[in-house]
Formats: C-alpha cells, sequence, structure tokens
C-alpha cells in the first residue's frame, strides 16, 4: 500500500502484457531452479534469483526488451527442444541447420548488423524515415537472433558434456557477440529515448567492425568450436564480471561513435540532418556514465575474483593495469564534466581517443602483452 502512494503511477501505467511477462519471468525462473537447482552451488542460485526481478524491471521499463525477452524465450526453446537431446541434429533438421543452431542464429546476426548499417546510412544520407525505421527493425532482429544463438550455444555445451557446459562468455568469439548484442540494446534504448534515429549509422560502424573481426576470428581460427573451461574460468565470477564488464565497453564504445557525429557535425558535415549539439553532449554524458557504473562493478568483481583464483586482489597485471587506465580515463572525462564544466570539441574527441583506449585494453592486451590473463590471446 505504501508503495502504491508513493508513486500511484508504478502499476497504473502496467498493461496486462508487463504482469504476464512478470509471471513468466517467476514461472521459468522457478521451474529451472526446481530442474537445476541439485547442480548449483549456492552462488549460482543467487545469481538466478537476483536476475529474476532484473529482468523483471527491464520488462516493466521497455517494452521493446519486454517484447525481445518473449521471442528469445520462444526461439531459444525451440530450438533446444528440435535437439532432442542430439548435437548431430543441427546437421539433420532444417530448421536448426538454417536458424536456430547457435553458429546459424549468430550468423544470421552478423548479416543482419550489416544490412542494418547501410540501411540506417541510407536512411540519414537519403532522409528517408522509412529506411530508418527499416534500420531500427534490422537491429532489433540482429539483437533477437544474436541472444537466441547464444542460448542455444549455452545448451549445446552441456550436450558435448556436462563438464563442458558452460555460459557462453568464456572466450573472444563469445564476449564479442555479447559487446555486438549489448552495445545494440544501449543504442536503442537511447534511439527511443532521444527519439531520433540519425545516429543508428554511426553506432552500427563500431557493432559491424566487430562483427567483422568476429567473422575473421571464426574462420580463421575456428573459434565457433565449443571448448571446456580451464580451470581459471570455472568460477561463478565469470558470470557477472563479463556481463558487467562488456555493458561498460558497449556504452563506452557507444558514447564514441556519439563524439563522431559531435565532432562531423561541428564541422558542417551533415550538419542539418544530425541532432542538436546539446542532444549528442547529453547522449554522450548518459553512456559515459552507465558504462563508468558497470565498469566500477565490473572492475571490483574482478578484484574478489582474483582474490579466490590467486590469492590477491591485485597483481598489476597487463589486464588489471589497462582495466584501471580505462577507469581513470572516464574518471577523468566525468569529473571534467561535471566539476569544471567542460563541454564541446575536448570531450568529443576524448570520448572517441577513449575508445580506443579501451580497444587496446580488451584487445591489444591479449595481442601484446602477457600476464595472468593470458588464456585470452588471440
Amino acid at each position: 500500500m505504501d508503495l502504491v502512494q508513493a508513486n500511484p503511477s508504478l502499476l497504473i501505467r502496467l498493461k496486462p502484457l508487463d504482469w504476464l511477462a512478470a509471471f513468466l519471468l517467476l514461472v521459468g525462473g522457478a521451474y529451472v531452479l526446481d530442474l537445476y537447482g541439485t547442480h548449483m552451488d549456492v552462488y549460482e542460485k543467487a545469481i538466478l534469483i537476483g536476475a529474476i526481478p532484473v529482468f523483471i524491471g527491464f520488462a516493466w521499463r521497455s517494452n521493446g526488451v519486454r517484447n525481445l525477452m518473449g521471442v528469445v524465450a520462444l526461439l531459444a526453446l525451440l530450438g533446444i527442444n528440435l535437439y532432442h537431446g542430439d548435437l548431430a541434429r543441427a546437421d539433420q533438421t532444417f530448421f536448426l541447420k538454417y536458424f536456430l543452431s547457435s553458429q546459424t542464429a549468430i550468423g544470421w546476426m552478423c548479416a543482419l548488423f550489416f544490412m542494418a548499417t547501410v540501411t540506417y546510412w541510407l536512411g540519414l544520407l537519403a532522409r528517408s524515415d522509412f529506411a530508418e525505421q527499416a534500420g531500427t527493425g534490422l537491429t532489433w532482429c540482429a539483437v533477437t537472433m544474436g541472444f537466441t544463438g547464444m542460448l542455444v550455444r549455452w545448451y549445446e555445451s552441456y550436450l558435448i558434456g556436462a563438464d563442458v557446459g558452460h555460459i557462453p562468455v568464456s572466450n573472444l568469439y563469445e564476449v564479442f557477440v555479447l559487446f555486438c548484442l549489448i552495445t545494440a540494446l544501449l543504442y536503442l534504448h537511447y534511439e527511443k529515448r532521444y527519439n531520433t534515429r540519425r545516429l543508428g549509422g554511426f553506432v552500427l560502424l563500431v557493432i559491424s567492425t566487430a562483427v567483422g573481426f568476429l567473422l575473421w576470428y571464426t574462420f580463421s581460427r575456428e573459434a565457433y568450436e565449443i571448448q571446456p573451461l580451464i580451470p581459471a574460468l570455472q568460477s561463478y565470477w565469470m558470470k557477472i564480471h563479463v556481463p558487467a564488464n562488456f555493458i561498460g565497453y558497449g556504452s563506452f564504445a557507444l558514447s564514441a561513435m556519439v563524439g563522431v557525429a559531435w565532432i562531423l557535425r561541428s564541422k558542417g558535415i551533415l550538419a542539418s540532418r544530425l541532432p542538436e549539439p546539446a542532444i549528442l553532449e547529453d547522449l554522450m554524458y548518459k553512456a559515459i556514465s552507465v558504462g563508468f557504473g558497470f565498469f566500477t562493478i565490473a572492475t571490483i568483481l574482478g578484484a574478489l575474483w582474483a582474490a579466490e583464483a590467486w590469492g590477491t586482489y591485485w597483481q598489476w597485471d597487463p589486464k588489471e593495469t589497462w582495466a584501471l587506465i580505462v577507469w581513470l580515463n572516464y574518471a577523468a572525462w566525468l569529473h571534467m564534466r561535471l566539476t569544471k564544466g567542460l563541454r564541446g570539441a575536448i570531450l568529443a574527441w576524448w570520448a572517441v581517443v577513449g575508445l580506443v583506449v579501451v580497444t587496446f585494453a580488451f584487445l591489444g592486451v591479449n595481442m601484446f602483452l602477457s600476464g595472468l590473463h593470458s588464456y585470452g590471446s588471440l
């Protein structure tokens, strides 16, 4: 009663589909806990139970996310059911072979992101509302197929063997898919919030670049193959540390591409077709704020994971050192904006350069430096 009085609009604005989504999430969580609870430790149960209200909150806050969760759940369950416990059916069953196996679904994700990028740019250059709306639709479809592929891949890992099964956020192939999905979801959220699709082409460029790397990595290294986890990654910390980290990375990438749009607009390039500078600056600020918050959480979780795995919270390992550099970079960005009132070109360029720093922390360290995180090398 107190909750309703404090926020009378909370229940009024909820629709039957919102309540249905909440009910299905509760039932689904209870079913998973009942079916697999004996195989979970206390931390995994806590993560599952804690995730339910979070997903309910997402469903209530965004119709798009609510619909996404429903469609992804249906497609993933259909794919899982088609396997009948036999991984070989991935090449024998029509819908698995061409749509719903993890590799195929992620392939569709890649193609749809490329198409969305082209469509957004056509809409921007031709001032076509239809093309921009098509870009949004293609992006939602790409996210749907990507999340479906990730969930089916999770199930496929257990079909290989109970000791092999793991959440699909353990190697570069999987985290690049995660990066694309998180960045796209963040963009779609801000697209609706600011009521503009004019930035879709910019944000989808960085996603398409990641997709290009993902495809190269897939075909040159056969990275799509599911491998058992090495001992260092066999931890419940991975399930929360990695997603939090990539919400940070996705937010920073989004802010960088908004920074590119701000710089182009300030030079008179596409000036009449892009949002006002104040909107771009506000979006940059919000994206970096969200990214900084999640990256901070991920860094703390990483330190706790390190203490459990290596007996110390901090080793000045290259990966840890560059994570600190990324954190300090965006802490300084926020400090200069909030306390010094800095605006304009400096912050836009800073956001763009920040993506270079993030890219090196994410990939460069793996390629050129060695340390305790060398298991993540290319």
